[in-house]
């Protein structure tokens, strides 16, 4: 049973967690704290974040924090806060690619995008891509990306992206948690085609009572669980990050999740990718789509 107590000493290292100031994110960064870090809380609402420092401040721990402005909807402000961050940084040991939106109501980011594929697919791509460059100089480092147990029912519509078609909730979830494994996956391929040694691994939390179902119906909640049954804390949910994070033994182009009743509930074990995840046309397409919608291009062999 892996727990945070297994995690190393973390001193020296620079970790980014995304979403950092509420539930698995909140946990993380907690944890990594904790553990020597100095931990980066990139946020879209600055005083949430602050709070979040705070809180995580009245714990003991050896590392440091610091907060930053990040809005994975407005593409601009991912590039903004990439740049900051490089120029106020000299290393970057782990992104954390854990912020995250959940079947709120029909709404676009301010780039055109679906909002739950744009927030937690393409504002996710091109941060990795504006921070890859301080990654693969940053010996030993990790890209986690957050997945989700709502990828086993999902599918990439390419003519539905901008909603140009209708909009589901969780279908289009279930889509940009799909996308955001297949992200983790593609991009370990052409790290190593690129011969790099950064390491891209996907983790999903499993069951959990956090604030991302906030949009969600009472009843709709309430059937929810009584399907997947009893929902984990969130510093549980965090373990399979935290794993992905920082374990020996977690490898890259692998999934990471809570190991018992099929995924939604335990303490992390490395997960089997269903085919819908691993389809290689399908992830070239992707990565076509989002170099598109974002002008990054990364890594270069």
């Amino acid at each position: 049973m892996w727990t945070k107590d297994n995690i190393t000493d973390q001193s020296g290292k620079t970790v980014i967690v995304t979403g950092a100031n509420t539930g698995i994110g909140f946990e993380t960064a907690l944890a990594l704290y904790e553990a020597g870090a100095h931990v980066v809380l990139a946020c879209r609402n600055l005083e949430k974040a602050q709070e979040a420092a705070t809180a995580i401040k009245e714990h003991t721990g050896n590392g440091t924090l610091e907060i930053a402005l990040l809005n994975l909807a407005n593409l601009a402000a991912v590039k903004e806060f990439a740049e900051d961050f490089i120029k106020n940084h000299q290393q970057l040991d782990v992104l954390i690619n854990n912020a995250g939106v959940m079947i709120p109501p029909a709404s676009k980011t301010d780039d055109g995008y679906e909002l739950q594929f744009g927030v937690n697919f393409i504002g996710h791509f091109a941060l990795i891509g504006y921070l890859y460059p301080l990654l693969k100089a940053t010996p030993g480092s990790r890209i986690v990306t957050l997945s989700s147990m709502a990828y086993l029912h999902g599918a990439i519509d390419f003519d539905n992206l901008r909603s140009e078609k209708d909009y589901e909730p969780m279908r289009e979830y279930s889509q940009s948690k799909l996308a955001d494994l297949i992200l983790s996956i593609e991009l370990q391929r052409r790290i190593t085609s690129a011969g790099d040694k950064v390491l891209s691994i996907a983790a999903q939390p499993g069951a959990n009572y956090t604030e991302l179902a906030r949009h969600m119906d009472p009843d709709a909640f309430k059937a929810a669980v009584e399907r997947v049954g009893e929902l984990m804390k969130p510093w549980q949910g965090a373990l399979s990050s935290l794993y992905a994070a920082v374990s020996v033994e977690a490898e890259g182009g692998k999934l990471y999740g809570p190991d018992k009743d099929g995924g939604y509930r335990g303490y992390p074990a490395e997960a089997v990718i269903t085919p819908n995840a691993l389809d290689e046309t399908v992830g070239k397409q992707l990565w076509s789509m989002a170099e598109e919608a974002t002008s990054v291009y990364f890594p270069l062999e």
